[in-house]
């Protein structure tokens, strides 16, 4: 699709591969695999800790009652640091994050391909491009500010605590 514009010099089908498109398929591919990340700790979570309740309840009694409270304490654990995993990485919110950019870029890149919306030009994409680069670099740029700024608060909160 990139190809087919024309109008644009090869710096700008440039800029459009590796900036935008490069941007947008690398925040994509974090996002599958943060999603990943957080749906499978919340599962063993959620799974774990329905699962405890039962083993506690169960009074077999002899060496099965010796398996069932190791098990019971091994599934604690692993429910435990499943939790606690996704506490520190903030899999749920990098997933979240990386998701809202990709759509507000892919967002970008569509009315920039159609021409409609602020890159409504009669001189066709050469002329709407400064401004689409502009709003990448924009996006990009604010994308950055709200991961650095997650990032430090999270790490004053936890001095704080100290």
């Amino acid at each position: 699709m990139i190809g087919s514009l024309d109008a644009l010099e090869p710096l700008q089908k440039e800029f459009l591969t590796r900036r935008w498109l490069d941007q947008l398929l690398w925040m994509d591919g974090a996002a599958m695999k943060a999603q990943r990340r957080y749906y499978g700790l919340r599962l063993v979570t959620v799974i774990g800790a329905v699962v405890v309740p039962v083993l506690v309840s169960l009074d077999p009694g002899g060496d099965a009652g010796e398996v069932v409270s190791w098990t019971t304490v091994v599934v604690s654990l692993v429910v435990a640091l499943s939790a606690a995993l996704e506490e520190f990485f903030k899999f749920g919110e990098r997933w979240r994050h990386y998701r809202r950019t990709v759509e507000r870029l892919k967002a970008e890149g569509w009315l920039f391909f159609e021409l409609v919306g602020e890159y409504v030009s009669p001189n066709g994409h050469a002329a709407a491009f400064p401004r689409f680069a502009a709003r990448v670099e924009d996006l990009l740029r604010e994308d950055v500010e709200v991961y650095v700024t997650q990032v430090v608060r999270e790490k004053k909160a936890e001095e704080t605590e100290s």
